[in-house]
């Protein structure tokens, strides 16, 4: 043993009380710190190790990690980001490679939360003042000076200051995170979204705290529904079995207190590893966030989630409000579809089985479930135009002359141009179904007889949900067609009238459309 080490282990006097030291100022969710030890002597590693064996801090033990060399060490740091102190030798090799490693450390790994310990045995080589003013260490020590005592109260300073930055720094990015949720929150464009945003952006506030795994949080959200039920609209893995149904089937025991006590005070409520925020809009609609698998959450968390759930509330209202307004022109798009069914003796079910059908055959072509959505609420109004055509020609129950067919021809045309101006985008999707629902693959359709994939998908999609419809739907000017024969026209019709791709998914998901066909049955 040289006489550095020999110090560490001989000056030892009193030091049994220290060796069982634990602060019980705090508690963190991980049970050991990590300490890297760098030092090319390898009696430095085992008698610092035999030092600090029974140290603990914070009811958490030391794991240590050796390397003997810089270019072991500069590797320890880069796989051990989350290491709390580094007692690091300044010669190493013959050469001042420790102070290498500590610009590594803090200028290209960018670590500014690790303490950094120098110990050397030869501090002429490495005088402590120019050292402390050109690097980025905490504590510059001799190992002469480093006893047994000396060096438990060392680490006991260090990990004590570890601990604090690393709560400011979580602290700081909690706050980030918050802020930029809260922007996420703002862009969700409907309930389901807003609630699968908010269990991602609250997962991600919590994995700030490196120890927490973010897979180990599960959590619901759920909302209250005209028949005072509150309903699950989204959750994690745990959960998402329980999306649509009744928040009664998770809400039992420990969870129905909870939502009980959080809707009596108003707030969120912290139980064990569990938290559940319930909020209440100022247009009174409820919804509640449920959290568990929150081992031993910290004030500083605490107050993020709580914070969060402040701009949750405001963004809850704003959706509700956003939802009213979507459902208000849902109505209108269908009373004025139906309007214009109704004016040619068809019946209102009509659009609701072209929307349903539209949207069906979107989603089996392979299209996002937004513009599936898009189509269905556009659809219904692909007729809209036969308000500008007259009852006489309309009605009439026998065949149409030629001149009177050009103006109903005509109804597409006038549909577009009735819906165009607006920079709704609903209204502009409706607009160019209206004008190319009667587009027809080969071309031969009107009113612009364009043809194959030229016709925007849109139109080709309302076509076939259109003309299978009115093909089994009774008129004014002919009979409800069978089934059978309706079949036995798409397949005569494909690639002439009909997309042979859609006419293809039409027939291979037939019984599909024959439940909503069932569903909405005219009176």
């Amino acid at each position: 043993m040289n006489y550095e080490a020999d110090k560490l282990i001989f000056d030892n006097e009193d030091n049994d009380d220290l060796l069982e030291f634990v602060d019980e100022d705090g508690a963190s969710d991980s049970d050991e710190w990590k300490i890297i030890i760098v030092d090319d002597e390898e009696n430095v590693h085992y008698l610092t190790k035999q030092i600090l064996s029974n140290f603990a801090f914070e009811r958490k033990s030391l794991r240590f990690l050796s390397a003997y060399s810089a270019a072991e060490a500069r590797e320890l740091a880069r796989l051990h980001p989350d290491a709390a102190v580094i007692l690091l030798d300044v010669m190493m090799d013959g050469n001042k490679a420790g102070l290498e490693v500590v610009k590594y450390i803090r200028e290209v790994l960018n670590n500014r939360l690790v303490r950094i310990i120098l110990r050397t045995g030869q501090p002429h080589e490495a005088p402590e003042e120019t050292v402390i003013r050109d690097y980025d260490i905490n504590d510059y020590k001799e190992k002469t000076e480093l006893t047994a005592r000396k060096l438990t109260t060392t680490m006991i300073a260090s990990l004590r200051s570890y601990r604090d930055i690393v709560t400011l720094e979580n602290n700081r990015k909690g706050l980030e995170k918050t802020l930029e949720s809260s922007a996420a929150l703002l862009e969700a464009q409907s309930l389901k979204r807003l609630a699968s945003c908010i269990l991602t952006q609250l997962l991600s506030i919590l994995s700030i705290n490196s120890s927490r795994r973010a897979a180990a949080i599960s959590g619901l959200v759920a909302v209250k529904e005209a028949n005072g039920e509150f309903y699950i609209i989204d959750g994690t893995e745990k959960y998402c079995g329980m999306i649509g149904q009744p928040a009664t089937q998770f809400a039992a025991g420990d969870a129905s207190e909870m939502l009980a006590a959080a809707r009596k005070e108003k707030k969120g409520i912290h139980f064990g590893h569990c938290f559940i925020q319930y909020f209440q809009g100022k247009n009174q609609h409820e919804s509640f966030i449920y959290l568990d698998g929150l081992a031993s959450l910290t004030d500083w968390e605490k107050n993020l989630i709580n914070i969060f759930g402040m701009t949750v509330a405001a963004t809850f209202d704003n959706s509700f409000l956003t939802k009213e307004i979507e459902d208000t022109q849902k109505e209108i798009i269908f009373t004025l579809g139906e309007f214009s069914e109704a004016r040619s003796k068809e019946t209102g079910n009509h659009v609701k089985r072209v929307a349903e059908y539209s949207k069906l055959l979107a989603l089996k072509y392979g299209l996002p479930e937004e513009e599936a959505e898009l189509i269905k609420l556009a659809s219904p109004m692909h007729d809209v135009g036969k308000l500008g055509i007259t009852d006489t020609i309309l009605n009439k129950p026998g065949k149409l002359a030629p001149e009177e067919f050009e103006i109903i021809k005509a109804h597409g045309v006038l549909g577009y141009e009735i819906l165009r101006n607006s920079n709704r985008k609903i209204m502009q999707t409706a607009a160019l179904i209206a004008l190319q629902h009667h587009e027809k693959y080969d071309g031969t359709g009107y009113p612009n007889g364009i043809k194959g994939e030229d016709i925007h998908i849109y139109g080709r999609i309302t076509a076939i949900a259109d003309v299978f419809d009115a093909l089994g739907s009774h008129r004014v000017y002919k009979a409800a067609w069978p089934l059978d024969k309706i079949l036995e026209y798409f397949a005569g019709e494909k690639r002439k009238h009909f997309d042979p791709k859609l006419v293809d998914i039409f027939f291979d998901n037939l019984p599909e459309f024959l439940q909503i066909r069932d569903a909405f049955k005219d009176m």
